[in-house]
């Protein structure tokens, strides 16, 4: 793919849904659970001014192709098969939550196609299963019932409290001229969660330039967590973005951008 902002379907290719935006070196950019390309959106357009951002949508969400494995070397292996088909060798690579744990994989299983790594809010290690209550909400909604978003909301509600999170999962709700369905699949998500929630074994390291960034609200990633992570990216730097939490991008997007192109550009 060589024209800016276009996009390939899993429909008509085996590769990753992605969006290519601006020129220059390459930056892949990586979303989080129940998430889509369209929640970088804000760092990607920002970043195009000096790379050529490549965001993706991971298996089982956005347009992507639908997978009932939802391990971390396969979801990699996704990245470096796009980056094949779009013949880049190498790239800066930046993800958030469970696409900071696929970026951080890519790293570890091919550290030489790995330029720069930026891990937005994650750490390398097991979390509990705090997302039962959203998935147990989703499966919930029964899509051939539901008139609107309104009616999908009041039966997450019943599961999901606060109305921003039920509002970024129902993004996922798209209408149809048959009624509604989701774009992610959440019944692979639900039925492989154990591997998405898996942290990493410590036998291989990633030897480049490595930047943490946290949100100052989030618990995500804490002082416990930094043996593991020195451990595994022996280089690695960490930021904190003050009052913001664990959507610190959109929370913070100019705090965020200012520290991705600065360590991005050193």
């Amino acid at each position: 793919m060589s024209t800016n902002n276009s996009t390939i379907t899993s429909q008509h290719l085996p590769f990753l849904n992605h969006v290519i935006r601006g020129e220059g070196e390459p930056l892949v950019l990586i979303h989080g659970l129940f998430g889509s390309l369209e929640n970088l959106n804000m760092v990607a357009k920002t970043l195009a001014d000096h790379f050529k951002v490549i965001s993706v949508d991971v298996r089982n969400h956005g347009s992507s192709f639908h997978h009932k494995s939802m391990n971390y070397e396969e979801m990699s292996d996704d990245i470096f098969a796009l980056l094949d088909h779009l013949n880049i060798n190498s790239c800066d690579i930046l993800g958030h939550s469970m696409g900071g744990k696929i970026a951080m994989q890519c790293a570890l299983s091919k550290p030489e196609r790995i330029k720069k790594l930026i891990v937005a809010d994650i750490a390398p290690v097991e979390y509990p299963p705090h997302h039962n209550e959203i998935i147990a909400g989703l499966l919930s909604i029964n899509t051939k019932e539901i008139n609107n978003r309104q009616d999908a909301d009041k039966q997450l509600a019943k599961y999901v409290n606060e109305p921003g999170v039920r509002q970024f999962l129902l993004k996922n709700l798209i209408k149809t001229e048959s009624g509604f369905t989701w774009r992610a699949n959440i019944e692979n998500v639900a039925n492989d969660y154990n591997s998405i929630a898996q942290g990493f074994e410590l036998r291989r390291q990633f030897n480049g330039p490595t930047l943490f960034i946290k949100g100052g609200n989030s618990n995500y990633i804490t002082s416990e967590h930094q043996a593991v992570i020195s451990t595994l990216f022996p280089l690695a730097k960490a930021k904190i973005i003050q009052g913001a939490g664990h959507w610190l991008h959109a929370e913070k997007t100019v705090a965020f951008n200012k520290i991705v192109n600065d360590f991005l550009s050193a």
